[in-house]
C-alpha cells in the first residue's frame, strides 16, 4: 500500500493517465474474481468518450477548478465511475418515472420547527348583518362568499341564478382579460341545479354550497381538459378529479371555469396569450396564478383556487388587488395537481375577502394518502376574535428602503392602532437565492421528458428567463450544490423557527424577494391583502427587461391596487387571518372594483 501511494504521488502525468486507462480497460474486459467486492472503479464503461478539455469547459459552469492532472484522471475514469449512474435516462435500461412519484426525501417543515401544533379545531364565521339581496347582477357578483352563502342558504338567491350571472360575465368580459381557458358551462349548470334541489330539500352542505368558482388549470378535472397552460398539453383530458376538486364537490361548490396560468406555472403567458390585469389592461395580471387573480378581481367567479411555488399566489394577488392565501406546505393535498416542485408546491384560495379565503381553506384542508407531504392539521379560526396583543414582527430595514411604499408603512402603523405590538426582527445576511438550486433542479426533473424531446420549444415564451431555457440550464447544476442548498434550507428553517418563537406573525412588503424565497422554502403560510393603492408611470412585468418589449409609459400616473403580506407560524393560518380581517376592516378598500368590470 505504501509503495502504491508513493507511486501515485510521484508518477508523471502520462503514467497516471496510462494507469487510469488500463483500469478502465480491465473493467471492460475482466470478469469479477470470486469473492471480490464491487467497486466504483471496476464497472463496465458506458457513454461517449470525454477529454480533459470537456472538464475544463464544464468547470466554468460549476465554478470549480481542477489541475491538469485531475482533469486527465476524471476524463479517463468518467465512463466507469460516473456515467453508469445516468443509465436511468441514457439506457440501455431506461426507466420512465411517473410524475406523481415524489422524491424519497420529503420536506416536513413542522419537524424542523420542533413545535407541536394545536389539536384545537373550530371555525367560527363572522356575525354578519342580514343584507338585502341587491337588484343589480353586478352587485351580486361582487358580493363576498360570506354574503352569497347566506343568501343561498336563506333561499333569497338560487345557485342557478348566481351561476348564470357569472357565466354571462365570463362571456362578456373575459375577452379583455384572457383569464379563462375552458368554460365548464354544462357541468356548472348541472351542479347548480343539483345544489338548488338539495337546498330546497333541506340538505344544506355549508357556506360553499351552490357557490360558483374557478380553478387554475393545473388541477385535474375528470372528462374536462386540464392543459397546464402549455401547448404540449392543450388536449390533455384526465379521467379523475384532483383531491381539491373532489372536496369542493363535496362542499357543494359549482366549478364554472378552468382559469389561466403562465405555461407550466411561470408568469402570465399561456398558449392563448397573456392574461391581463383588470385594473390596468395594458399590463399582465402577473402569475403564475394569473387567471385566478384576474377572474376573481373582475368578479367572473365567486372565488378561485391558485397555486404557489415561489410567489404565484402572492404576486397576482398584489397585482390584481385580491386576497391570496398560501397555506402551510403540507396542509392542502396536491394529488391531481400538476407537479412543478414536489417540496415546494402549494394550493390555496384567491378571494375578494379574508373570511372567504378561510371558508375555502376549511373545505380543502386535510391529508389524503396519495400526497406523501400532506399531513393532518387543524384550523382554529374565529372571525370575531380580537387582535389586541398580537406581536407582529417587521424588518425595519425593509420598511425603510426603496422596496417598500407608504402603503406598507401605513399597514404597520394601522396594526399598532388596532392593538397589535410591532416588534422588530432580523435575519442573517445569507445568500437566500442559493435555495433556488432546489427549485430549478426539481422543476427540470418534473419536466425532463419534454425538455429532452424538445416539446418545451412549443411554449410561447422562449426568453432567457422562461422555463425552456431554465430547464435546459438546470441539467448542468451540480448534485453537490443541490445537497448543499437542501442543507441551507434547513438552516434557514431553523432561523425562521427562532423568529416565529419571538412573534405571532410577520408583516412584510409583499414582493420582498428574500421573504418570498424564504417562506416558500420553509413552508410558512402567507396572507396577501389589499390595503391601499399606489400610482405607477409604466407597466409592470414578471419578465426580465426586454428591449424588444419595453414597458408602456403613462403620461398621467395610473392608480393600481397595493397591499401587504402577513407570514404566519406553521399551520397557524388562523392568526394571520385575524390580523388580515382587522386591517381589511380598517382600510375598507377590499370592495373596490376595477373600472369597466
Amino acid at each position: 500500500m505504501k509503495l502504491r501511494r508513493q507511486f501515485l504521488m510521484n508518477a508523471p502525468l502520462g503514467l497516471l493517465a496510462l494507469a487510469t486507462s488500463s483500469r478502465v480497460a480491465l473493467a471492460e474486459q475482466n470478469p469479477t474474481t470470486p469473492g471480490a467486492p464491487p467497486t466504483f472503479g471496476a464497472t463496465a464503461a458506458v457513454g461517449p468518450e470525454v477529454t480533459a478539455t470537456t472538464f475544463a469547459e464544464a468547470e466554468k459552469l460549476m465554478q470549480v477548478s481542477m489541475t491538469p492532472a485531475e482533469r486527465e484522471m476524471a476524463a479517463n475514469s468518467w465512463r466507469v465511475s460516473m456515467a453508469s449512474s445516468l443509465e436511468r435516462r441514457t439506457g440501455p435500461r431506461k426507466l420512465a418515472i411517473e410524475v406523481e412519484v415524489s422524491p424519497a426525501t420529503v420536506w416536513n417543515p413542522a419537524v424542523v420547527a420542533g413545535k407541536k401544533r394545536s389539536a384545537h379545531n373550530q371555525f367560527i364565521r363572522s356575525h354578519a348583518k342580514a343584507m338585502p339581496l341587491p337588484k343589480s347582477d353586478a352587485d351580486i357578483a361582487y358580493a363576498p362568499v360570506s354574503q352569497l352563502s347566506r343568501w343561498i342558504e336563506t333561499k333569497q338567491l338560487s345557485s342557478m341564478r348566481l351561476t348564470q350571472i357569472y357565466l354571462d360575465r365570463i362571456q362578456r368580459l373575459d375577452p379583455k382579460l384572457r383569464s379563462v381557458i375552458t368554460v365548464t358551462r354544462e357541468h356548472a349548470l348541472a351542479r347548480a341545479k343539483q345544489a338548488d334541489a338539495e337546498i330546497a330539500a333541506g340538505k344544506y352542505r355549508g357556506p360553499l354550497h351552490g357557490i360558483p368558482y374557478g380553478v387554475k388549470d393545473l388541477l385535474d378535472t375528470a372528462g374536462i381538459a386540464t392543459t397546464w397552460g402549455a401547448e404540449p398539453f392543450k388536449d390533455r383530458v384526465p379521467n379523475k378529479d384532483a383531491t381539491v376538486i373532489t372536496r369542493l364537490n363535496e362542499a357543494g361548490a359549482v366549478m364554472i371555469a378552468k382559469l389561466s396560468l403562465g405555461a407550466l406555472a411561470l408568469n402570465d403567458i399561456w398558449f392563448g396569450g397573456q392574461t391581463m390585469n383588470p385594473w390596468l389592461l395594458e399590463e399582465g395580471a402577473s402569475g403564475s396564478s394569473a387567471g385566478p387573480g384576474a377572474a376573481t378581481a373582475a368578479a367572473l367567479v365567486a372565488f378561485s383556487i391558485g397555486s404557489e411555488t415561489g410567489g404565484s399566489i402572492v404576486s397576482p394577488s398584489m397585482r390584481c388587488g385580491v386576497t391570496g392565501l398560501r397555506p402551510t406546505y403540507g396542509r392542502v393535498p396536491r394529488t391531481g395537481a400538476m407537479t412543478l416542485c414536489w417540496s415546494l408546491d402549494k394550493l390555496g384560495p384567491m378571494t375578494r375577502s379574508v373570511e372567504d379565503a378561510m371558508l375555502v381553506l376549511n373545505a380543502i384542508s386535510g391529508p389524503d394518502q396519495a400526497d406523501v407531504a400532506c399531513v393532518p392539521s387543524t384550523l382554529d379560526f374565529d372571525a370575531n376574535a380580537s387582535v389586541r396583543g398580537l406581536k407582529v414582527g417587521y424588518f425595519p430595514a425593509w420598511m425603510n428602503d426603496s422596496g417598500a411604499t407608504d402603503v406598507d408603512r401605513a399597514a404597520l402603523e394601522a396594526a399598532k392602532k388596532l392593538g397589535m405590538i410591532p416588534t422588530p426582527v432580523s435575519l442573517p445576511d445569507w445568500p437566500y437565492s442559493s435555495l433556488n438550486v432546489v427549485l430549478f433542479a426539481e422543476a427540470a426533473a418534473a419536466f425532463e421528458d419534454i425538455t429532452l424531446d424538445a416539446r418545451v420549444n412549443q411554449l410561447k415564451a422562449q426568453v432567457p428567463d422562461a422555463w425552456p431555457n431554465l430547464f435546459r440550464e438546470a441539467r448542468f447544476l451540480s448534485a453537490v450544490d443541490f445537497v448543499q442548498a437542501d442543507r441551507l434550507r434547513r438552516k434557514v428553517a431553523i432561523e425562521m423557527a427562532r423568529i416565529m418563537n419571538e412573534v405571532d406573525l410577520l408583516l412584510v412588503p409583499s414582493l420582498r424577494d428574500e421573504m418570498l424565497t424564504i417562506s416558500n422554502f420553509t413552508g410558512h403560510p402567507s396572507l396577501t391583502i389589499k390595503t391601499g393603492s399606489v400610482e405607477i408611470t409604466e407597466t409592470r412585468s414578471d419578465w426580465a427587461p426586454d428591449p424588444n418589449n419595453p414597458p408602456i409609459k403613462f403620461s398621467t400616473p395610473r392608480k393600481v391596487p397595493y397591499g401587504v403580506t402577513f407570514i404566519g407560524r406553521l399551520f397557524d393560518e388562523a392568526t394571520i387571518a385575524r390580523a388580515g380581517l382587522a386591517l381589511e376592516k380598517h382600510f375598507a378598500v377590499a370592495g373596490e372594483r376595477p373600472p369597466g368590470f
